[in-house]
């Protein structure tokens, strides 16, 4: 679950790391009289959605008077923002962050997050801050440092020294502690809520000599927010693709693409695979759709659904391996489907494994009209010759 910046920022104040002062708004006036109760100028107003980028985009605007906060907040508003990460129909903007402008001497990058090859959290640290840290990864590697974390031993002050120390030229001692002491509270606010990303970019030194994280990032791992009822309350529904968010409510493991394949499949690894064949035959899926080993008879109507819902499906591919979830089971939510919405999108059907007959012989006695596949290359080669025609 992503979190908004000023939740972020809120969360990283609750925990030490300084940031600064600002507020919320959702009109062009409420900004405004944000502007009013923080020092300024300059003031700066930024875009609160769920992508990287903002400033390219347009979402960061720095302004020096109280008629460009307004001016600025409504010109945020009014349009979608569009950004590498939102595609090019850009994501609607609901809120802004108004907040104070600061000084910059300096750009660092600091975030946690979870080293999977390694299967421990790593802090990275950057004395090149302000930018993707992947353009500095690969123009200059050796600016991006790293410190992994034990588990059964936690962050350790000599890991702080060892990052802070590394920074060319040194800042002043008081200014090396305060950013030794946002580390060790980055590691506590990314272990505490059981993060999966925890990041500042920039931390900024500035002119005065201070430490301070004007942009903050958190992702809470989703298989934890039952330990975290409180953070439950900052998820934002309005950043969620409408049928992303009607499959999470059944359970659906769902993600919308950009292709006009709908696939249903069970099984993460099987889903891949499929997507993966129906790139190769020349077309482009257009969801990710795996309703698990122990869907039931509701959840494969459901799920069957949420694929025709999406107006970009030209034909829907049925690829079951019948384990845990039996071919008769599918079979009879996709009947269940049928009989509540119209189906104007060919179908190519291919069941294997448990109760396979079952499954089959209940499709082929309904008035479904669909396409049978025996192998997964057929399958594909079925559907994308559908929607090649």
């Amino acid at each position: 679950m992503k979190l908004h910046e000023f939740q972020a920022k809120q969360i990283f104040k609750d925990y030490g790391i300084p940031v600064p002062e600002g507020k919320v708004a959702s009109s062009p006036q409420q900004a405004l009289n944000a502007a009013k109760e923080l020092n300024g100028p300059p003031w700066v107003v930024k875009a609160q959605v769920h992508a990287g980028g903002r400033g390219k985009g347009g979402g960061v605007r720095v302004v020096r008077s109280l008629e460009e906060v307004k001016n600025a907040a409504a010109q945020i508003l009014d349009k979608p923002l569009v950004t590498k990460q939102t595609g090019p129909q850009g994501k609607r903007v609901y809120q802004v962050l108004v907040e104070q402008g600061v000084e910059i001497d300096r750009e660092l990058y600091m975030a946690m997050v979870v080293d999977r090859s390694r299967a421990r959290p790593v802090m990275v640290f950057s004395q090149q801050g302000g930018m993707e840290i992947e353009e500095v990864a690969a123009r200059s590697p050796e600016l991006v440092l790293q410190q992994f974390v034990d588990p059964g031993v936690g962050w350790m002050p000599f890991q702080s020294r060892a990052l802070a120390y590394s920074l060319d030229p040194l800042p002043t001692p008081e200014t090396l502690k305060e950013i030794i002491t946002i580390m060790g509270n980055l590691y506590k606010v990314f272990i505490s809520l059981d993060c999966s990303l925890a990041e500042i970019n920039p931390l900024v030194i500035t002119k005065q000599g201070h430490a301070l994280a004007i942009d903050a990032k958190i992702s809470i791992d989703d298989n934890a927010l039952s330990r975290h009822k409180d953070l439950q309350a900052l998820d934002d529904p309005r950043e969620k693709d409408p049928l992303d968010a009607k499959a999470a409510k059944y359970n659906l493991n769902y993600i919308r693409l950009g292709g006009n394949i709908g696939a249903m499949v069970n099984g993460a690894g099987l889903a891949m695979a499929t997507m993966d064949v129906i790139k190769l035959a020349g077309a482009e899926p257009a969801n990710f759709l795996d309703v698990g080993g122990g869907a039931s008879e509701e959840m494969v109507r459901r799920g069957f659904e949420i694929i025709l819902e999406d107006e970009n499906v030209k034909a829907v591919l049925i690829n079951i391996f019948g384990g845990i979830l039996r071919c008769d089971v599918l079979a009879r939510g996709i009947l269940a489907a049928a009989e509540k919405m119209e189906i104007n999108v060919p179908l190519i059907v291919r069941l294997e494994g448990t109760n396979v007959e079952e499954g089959r012989r209940i499709l082929k006695e309904s008035n479904l009209k669909f396409l049978v596949a025996n192998t997964m290359a057929e399958a594909a080669e079925l559907v994308t010759r559908q929607v090649s025609q």
